[in-house]
């Protein structure tokens, strides 16, 4: 071994002959540290009910009456978590509602804590995505006003933050599902 690199690699107390050990150390996981790395889907829709309601307290009504998960990996779409008025018909009308964030969606890489608005994306039309992980995205939407008209409201202002904070959060941690 190099001796300029032995203080780097080897750790103290360790026989020179095993400087490795270190580097193995910075890119291996031990059990249960990747639960510190991402977040758990029950984590995940945790933080994003409480956000909804920290939007809808600082709005005074409601921001976003549609809310989920889906997994766009492979190029194959799968709800993976919904909250919502539409249950029952949300998958049918997905390709059409999705369409004012396609090509936003679909252009880019994003990293997880990007997010999108689609400003004229009114009625069930999708109105925000965020991404909250490798192929996972949170689907925002109000089924009964657009983003140009929920924008309008002074109140919107304060009402970003808690969506903001939310970034924040799958940036650090994001969702993997296992």
């Amino acid at each position: 071994m190099n001796p300029a690199f032995r203080g780097f690699l080897a750790r103290p107390n360790c026989p020179p002959e095993l400087p490795c050990l270190v580097l193995a150390n910075l890119f291996c996981l031990r059990p249960n540290e990747s639960e510190k790395l991402f977040m758990t889907l029950d984590e995940a829709t945790k933080h994003i009910n409480g956000c909804a309601a920290q939007m809808n307290t600082r709005y005074e009504q409601v921001v976003f009456d549609e809310l989920t998960i889906v997994s766009l990996a492979e190029k194959k779409g799968r709800v993976v978590w919904y909250h919502g008025p539409r249950k029952e018909n949300f998958h049918q009308n997905f390709a059409s509602d999705l369409e004012a964030l396609r090509s936003e969606l679909l252009s880019e890489q994003h990293d997880p804590g990007d997010f999108e608005f689609a400003r004229h994306a009114g009625g069930t039309h999708f109105d925000a995505f965020m991404v909250v992980g490798m192929g996972l995205y949170l689907i925002c939407n109000n089924t009964n006003s657009s983003m140009s008209v929920i924008s309008k409201n002074p109140l919107w202002l304060s009402a970003q933050v808690p969506f903001v904070d939310l970034s924040d959060k799958f940036r650090a941690r994001p969702l993997a599902l296992g």
